[in-house]
């Protein structure tokens, strides 16, 4: 096959689709969530089974023509596409296969989150994903996996117990305990496109759940000083809390509501214990809430609704494991402030860390960051592309600030300008990473702008 061109004749080895320049539906198919990044792709590489990721990747290594893997397409700096290079996307790879034997779940590539949600939500079964439906699982799952649930099942990433990936030859491995076990472990944390084209993923189940409670707190027309108040709450909250919970708060600027807050959550228990321990949460004025004691199905669902299907964005996160002065809050709630020029949206946000993430050791798999407390999260969003570059330099001066505060960032919510990127997203955890790095893909052909390097 011939990655530029469709009307090969030669295509014995690849059932999938190639768009490029010249198709009708290219401009659609280069899109990402992330609509302020615009690239030009020589083609998008459509894989349907795990050989068609194999002939795509042997024909690419042999030209070496550049590739980017792709399957929700979420990268916050797009690295899942680039200009000139060729996507390898693998979106069209979804089945879903359960082994009640096992206790496991086997997936291909392209599920999403409310794909896997639904699948196992109707067999009863919960499962440590992320919030946004259409993010893809093998990039939330590879990078760590932040999710409401991660706080009594762990990471995406620690329900991991194979993957299925295709390196630089188009050779096909298997990556587990047993086999090829310093993959496996690269793969729990820093897996995202820098060791090959992971095409399925098998997770060990959670125990089975019938109903959780579903909250969300919203404080309208807030002060700096409000806003400050209430992220003592939550860090004082996160203490002792129990790890049944877990809490997302957002401090945000909106041009529509202006300043407010905006708590929400997952409990894995009644409305009465989670209302009794967010008791000091409700007591402040301008709230309103609502808790639903629903399945696990049905939460799900309610969140996935607060998620566009596009936007024009940046964003990233940090994380942070020590408690902050009520200065250094109230400087932190200032961040929202203002808005800079053509912002509908900023805001400063904590994941809730903790419980069963710091069960795993920072060296057990290449999450390294596994003490922290929360994620803390920087974003603005607009809407005319005129405006990219305020908004850019607004949260450029932003992350200066939150540097000063927190330590690394996630990998899932990068930050193209980090000097020491690799330090920043893996910590201690970097040395190693290089040397399997080295091994898995010695002539660094699964490359983008922020990839493990084999040189330094």
């Amino acid at each position: 096959m011939t990655l530029e061109t469709n009307t090969s004749k030669d295509k014995s080895c690849f059932s999938g689709e190639i768009v490029t320049r010249k198709s009708k539906t290219y401009n659609k198919d280069r899109q990402i969530y992330n609509r302020a990044i615009q690239k030009f792709p020589k083609a998008i590489v459509y894989c349907k089974i795990t050989e068609d990721v194999a002939c795509a990747v042997k024909d690419a290594f042999k030209k070496r023509c550049p590739v980017r893997v792709r399957s929700g397409g979420h990268n916050y700096e797009g690295y899942s596409t680039g200009n000139n290079i060729v996507v390898i996307d693998v979106s069209k790879m979804r089945k879903i296969r359960i082994n009640y034997k096992e206790n496991t779940v086997t997936i291909q590539s392209g599920v999403e989150n409310y794909m896997l949600y639904d699948f196992l939500g109707k067999r009863g079964y919960p499962f440590p994903g992320g919030t946004c439906p259409t993010v893809g699982l093998s990039g939330y799952s590879l990078g760590g996996g932040w999710g409401l649930s991660a706080r009594l099942f762990g990471l995406g990433t620690d329900s991991l117990v194979e993957a299925e990936i295709v390196n630089y030859e188009g050779e096909v491995l298997k990556a587990n305990k047993r086999v090829n076990t310093d993959l496996f472990w690269a793969l729990r944390g820093a897996g995202g496109g820098n060791f090959g084209v992971v095409t399925s993923l098998k997770f060990k189940l959670p125990p089975k759940v019938k109903y959780v409670t579903i909250f969300r707190i919203l404080y309208s027309k807030t002060s700096q000083q409000e806003q400050a108040y209430v992220m003592n709450l939550y860090q004082n909250l996160f203490k002792h809390l129990d790890r049944r919970a877990n809490i997302r708060a957002s401090f945000y600027n909106s041009h529509v509501e202006g300043k407010g807050i905006d708590i929400s959550g997952i409990f894995y228990g009644k409305e009465k214990e989670i209302k009794e321990i967010l008791n000091r949460f409700l007591r402040l004025s301008n709230v309103s809430y609502v808790f639903r004691y629903v399945t696990f199905l049905e939460a799900i669902s309610l969140i996935e609704d607060l998620y566009p299907a596009s936007e024009k964005f940046k964003d990233t996160g940090a994380f942070s494991n020590r408690m902050y002065t009520k200065d250094e809050l109230y400087n932190l709630a200032g961040v929202v402030r203002s808005r800079p020029e053509g912002s509908i949206f900023t805001a400063v946000t904590f994941y809730g860390l903790g419980g069963a993430v710091k069960d795993v050791g920072s060296r057990e798999t290449a999450f390294y960051y596994r003490d922290s407390n929360y994620i803390i999260g920087m974003q603005t969003v607009w809407e005319d592309s005129k405006f990219a570059k305020e908004n850019r330099k607004w949260l450029d001066n932003k992350v200066c600030y939150l540097k000063t505060l927190t330590e690394g960032f996630y990998v899932n919510f990068p930050y193209n300008l980090l000097k020491d990127y690799e330090k920043a997203y893996y910590g201690e955890n970097i040395c190693r990473l290089t040397k399997i790095k080295k091994k898995y893909d010695p002539f660094n052909f699964f490359h983008f702008p922020q990839s493990i390097r084999i040189t330094k």
